[in-house]
């Protein structure tokens, strides 16, 4: 894909993106999950649920275990053990490099996830990465696939509506790169659950194995000419 103008900003998801934290998220629903209905969650369906938000995975797992009441009970418990847990997720391969070069130059760009935004702070913080303006699923209404989360940073950037035609998103999921096809950005494909294919029918523009060639792409001035 060649782009005549460098984008304005680079919106990031957080798992699948940045990290991978599917154990991180699945043993704390699993332990939960025990904890509340005592018995083991002994299948965990991440491909039907990944890029949800954190409440309609715990609606999911408790109307599973058939008791939907206890549904916001498993949801807070969940987050408690995720967010007290020392052990950060795996920092997937170019992260550093590509949050570097876009503040080397103050181009902007942060995170807007569906986990809690505690959660992604704390891997942030954890993992010692250098993005300054994080949002979780605190900070909208409506999780993706609603477009909310990337408007909301977008926003927070300064970054004007006008521009969101050039501002580039990164995500792996197909619920998340609905969000940026309404929010009007440009969806870039991190091929960590999906195929080229999937992710390309969904919206992405552009697709990468991880954002180490992504990154590669983007420093690139040929690629902007």
């Amino acid at each position: 894909m060649k782009n005549n103008d460098f984008p304005v900003g680079f919106l990031f998801d957080f798992d699948g993106v940045i990290v991978n934290s599917v154990d991180s998220h699945v043993n704390a629903w699993k332990e939960a999950f025990e904890k509340i209905f005592h018995k083991k969650l002994t299948y965990f369906p991440h491909e039907e649920l990944a890029g949800k938000s954190p409440h309609l995975i715990s609606e999911h797992l408790a109307n599973a275990a058939g008791s939907i009441e206890k549904s916001l009970e498993l949801y807070l418990l969940k987050g408690d053990i995720l967010h007290s847990s020392n052990t950060p997720p795996i920092l997937l391969p170019g992260v550093k490099e590509i949050q570097q070069f876009l503040a080397n130059r103050s181009i902007p760009h942060g995170i807007a996830s569906n986990a809690t935004r505690m959660f992604v702070k704390n891997s942030v913080a954890q993992l010692d990465l250098g993005f300054k303006h994080i949002f979780g699923l605190e900070n909208y209404k409506f999780p993706k696939p609603n477009p909310e989360a990337y408007i909301t940073l977008a926003n927070h950037l300064e970054i004007p509506a006008r521009e969101y035609k050039n501002v580039w998103v990164f995500e792996d999921s197909l619920t998340g790169t609905k969000a940026a096809v309404d929010a009007g950005m440009v969806p870039i494909g991190i091929l960590t659950m999906n195929t080229k294919e999937q992710m390309e029918a969904a919206g992405s523009k552009h697709t990468f194995p991880t954002l180490l060639e992504a990154f590669e792409y983007i420093e690139n001035p040929a690629n902007f000419n």
